[in-house]
């Protein structure tokens, strides 16, 4: 899955996929995300806290929390959704975050997510939505929100995928923020983990997979319209991240 940021105007927005041995670098969004777990394991990290994921087990991400997934061997379901489909537990829960954020929902919330598709109402998906909200709401315990600097984190992220396919180096964004160069690069690094030019390369080649998965574009165009300089770069960071080339990669999903 490619996180886009763009969604999360939407007021009635949800995405609810499945899928299998999934792993994605840390982030954060504007959204609640629920992740359950089908089968095999799976190791969430959520502002720092690990939490091991087994078969039917399942965790809500409220808005604006870090978060990573890793797994080698895995089933699960991801919805994704904005708080205003669910504003009355948005209003509820505005001033705190969860202690805990695992939770084991019951079977029939489980088969009623997967149910949902882009024929179901309004009010059926708000109906699931609030229904795994209570459950979880059920055993939860909660802690009040700290003042921290996740708004400048979340500032990155947005810097990240506003100009991902441009100018999207340190230097534009301090300049855009007004923070200093090697404090921006220092905060990134402590708070994800990862360097930000590692980040932004990370981006560039899901968008890159994105393209070369669902248009007909040139490995080349596909390169440039992803943020690289160069078709040269392109395939070496691919091939570096994915150990394949991006054409040998386009052969896999379209044979």
């Amino acid at each position: 899955m490619f996180y886009e940021v763009k969604h999360l105007g939407s007021s009635d927005y949800i995405k609810v996929e499945k899928g299998s041995d999934f792993s994605f670098p840390p982030h954060l969004h504007q959204c609640f995300e629920v992740i359950i777990l089908l089968s095999g394991e799976m190791t969430i990290t959520v502002d720092g806290k690990k939490f091991i994921l087994k078969e039917k087990q399942a965790l809500l991400i409220f808005p604006n929390q870090i978060h990573s997934l890793e797994s080698a061997v895995s089933r699960h379901i991801l919805c994704i959704f904005s708080p205003q489909m669910v504003q009355a537990y948005t209003k509820e829960v505005a001033d705190r975050i969860p202690v805990d954020n695992k939770f084991e929902p019951n079977e029939y919330f489980i088969n009623a997510l997967q149910e949902l598709d882009s024929s179901s109402s309004s009010a059926e998906k708000k109906g699931v939505l609030y229904s795994l909200c209570g459950q979880f709401d059920k055993n939860a315990e909660y802690a009040p929100k700290q003042s921290d600097s996740k708004d400048l984190l979340h500032k990155i992220f947005s810097f990240v995928e506003e100009s991902f396919s441009g100018d999207c180096s340190l230097k534009a964004l301090s300049k855009k923020e007004g923070y200093d160069y090697s404090y921006l690069s220092r905060y990134f690094k402590k708070a994800v983990g990862t360097s930000f030019n590692f980040y932004v390369t990370h981006h560039r080649l899901n968008h890159a997979c994105y393209l070369l998965e669902n248009t007909a574009y040139p490995i080349v165009q596909c390169a440039y319209e992803s943020g690289f300089s160069s078709l040269r770069s392109f395939n070496r960071s691919f091939k570096e991240h994915f150990g394949i080339t991006p054409t040998e990669y386009r052969k896999s999903i379209h044979p």
